[in-house]
C-alpha cells in the first residue's frame, strides 16, 4: 500500500483515538516511550493472534462445517476473540505490572487502549492495502473504536486489580485480572458473531450492539478520569486543588 490516502485513512483513526484517551488521562500523563512500546505490543500481538487464528481455522475446519452457526460461534468466541484479546493482555501485563508509571487506577485503561489501538492500527492497515478506501471508512466507525472499546474494558478491570494487588488483595487482584480478558472476549466475540449472521433484523441488531457498546464506553472513560486517582489512596481532585 502506497497511495497516501490509504495510509493516512488506514492510520488516523486509530491516531485520533489514541490521542484523546491520552489528553482523558488528566492525573499524570504517562512517558511517550512507554506509550509508543505498549502500542507497539498491540502489532506484535496481530501475528501472534494470526497464527493462533490460522491453527484454530484448520482444527475447527477438521470437525465443523466451516460457515456453519456452530463454527462461527465457536471460531469468533473461543479462537478470534480470545487469542486477539488473550495475547493483548499478556504483551499489556508484561509491559506495565511491575512498572513505577502505573500508579493510577487510570493508567490501566491508557495502557490497555494503546495496546489494543496498535492492534487495530496495523490490522487495518492490512484491511485497507487489500480492501481499498471504502473499507477504510467503514472501520473508522466500526472496527477501531470497537477496538479501543475493547481496550477501555480491559483497562478498567486491569487498573482495578493493580489497586487491589497493591493493598495486598491478592485473591481480588486475581478476580479482577481475569475480568480484565473476560469482559473484553465477550464483547469482541459477540461483535464479530453478529456482523457474521448475513439477516437484515442481525444488521440491526448489529447496529445496536456497537452503538450500545460505544455509547457505554464513552461514559466509563469519562467516569474513569474524573474520578481517577494515585494507588496510594489520593484523588485527582485533591491534586489539582
Amino acid at each position: 500500500m502506497t497511495d497516501p490516502v490509504l495510509i493516512l485513512a488506514a492510520v488516523l483513526p486509530a491516531v485520533y483515538l489514541l490521542y484523546r484517551i491520552y489528553q482523558a488521562d488528566h492525573v499524570e500523563k504517562e512517558p511517550a516511550r512507554l506509550l509508543i512500546s505498549l502500542a507497539v505490543s498491540g502489532i506484535i500481538a496481530t501475528f501472534l493472534a494470526m497464527f493462533a487464528e490460522m491453527l484454530g481455522s484448520i482444527v475447527l475446519g477438521a470437525i465443523f462445517l466451516e460457515g456453519s452457526i456452530l463454527y462461527n460461534f465457536i471460531f469468533f468466541f473461543f479462537v478470534v476473540a480470545l487469542s486477539e484479546e488473550g495475547f493483548k493482555y499478556l504483551l499489556l501485563k508484561r509491559r506495565t505490572w511491575n512498572s513505577p508509571h502505573f500508579n493510577c487506577r487510570f493508567d490501566g485503561v491508557v495502557y490497555a487502549v494503546f495496546v489494543s489501538l496498535g492492534f487495530a492500527l496495523w490490522e487495518n492497515i492490512g484491511y485497507v492495502g487489500i480492501y481499498g478506501l471504502e473499507v477504510a471508512m467503514l472501520r473508522a466507525v466500526t472496527a477501531i473504536p470497537g477496538h479501543a472499546c475493547f481496550g477501555v474494558f480491559m483497562g478498567v478491570w486491569y487498573g482495578l486489580a493493580k489497586k487491589f494487588d497493591r493493598y495486598g488483595q491478592d485473591e481480588k487482584a486475581k478476580r479482577y485480572r481475569k475480568l480484565a480478558v473476560l469482559c473484553p472476549v465477550i464483547l469482541h466475540g459477540s461483535y464479530d458473531f453478529i456482523a457474521s449472521l448475513e439477516t437484515a433484523w442481525c444488521t440491526w441488531l448489529f447496529v445496536v450492539f456497537i452503538a450500545g457498546m460505544f455509547w457505554i464506553t464513552l461514559r466509563m472513560v469519562k467516569q474513569q478520569a474524573s474520578h481517577d486517582h494515585y494507588l496510594d489512596g489520593i484523588s485527582y481532585k485533591s491534586v489539582i486543588r
